[in-house]
């Protein structure tokens, strides 16, 4: 087996294509919640806080200096990081919702309870003489 079939093999089956489809989803799905964050739930946040702009707050280590061409602003960007920590919270409160909804379903799964098998057609044609014969 040449290693190029065991690559075709390997893409053909369904665990990967579930994960490429799963990290298609999360990347795009990153997206809409980076959007939420800081176009939806931070401006209002930022209002109630006296019209702050959480995404320009930083703390400036070496400012700009327009008199030297290679100087640049150096500073640390919190407000950044925070709008980052609600955008992994967000998508870590979305991530455990699903897997509670998905474990609450292999529970139910499990704990209905399973249909017994039909009997083989032998018994069938038996339980029905008995019964003519009980007539």
């Amino acid at each position: 087996m040449t290693i190029v079939s065991e690559f075709r093999e390997f893409i053909a089956k369904g665990n990967v294509i579930d994960l490429a489809v799963g990290v298609i989803i999360g990347g795009a799905f990153g997206k809409i919640v980076t959007s939420m964050v800081d176009q939806i739930i931070m401006p209002p946040v930022g209002l109630m806080l006296g019209g702050l702009d959480f995404s320009k707050l930083q703390w400036v280590l070496r400012p700009d200096d327009a008199a030297t061409p290679t100087s640049e602003l150096v500073a640390i960007q919190y407000g950044a990081f925070v709008n980052t920590m609600i955008q992994f919270l967000i998508i870590a409160w979305v991530v455990f919702l699903l897997v509670k909804g998905v474990n609450s379903l292999r529970r139910a799964e499990a704990a209905a309870p399973e249909a017994a098998p039909a009997p083989p057609a032998q018994e069938v044609l038996l339980a029905e003489i008995r019964d003519l014969l009980k007539k």
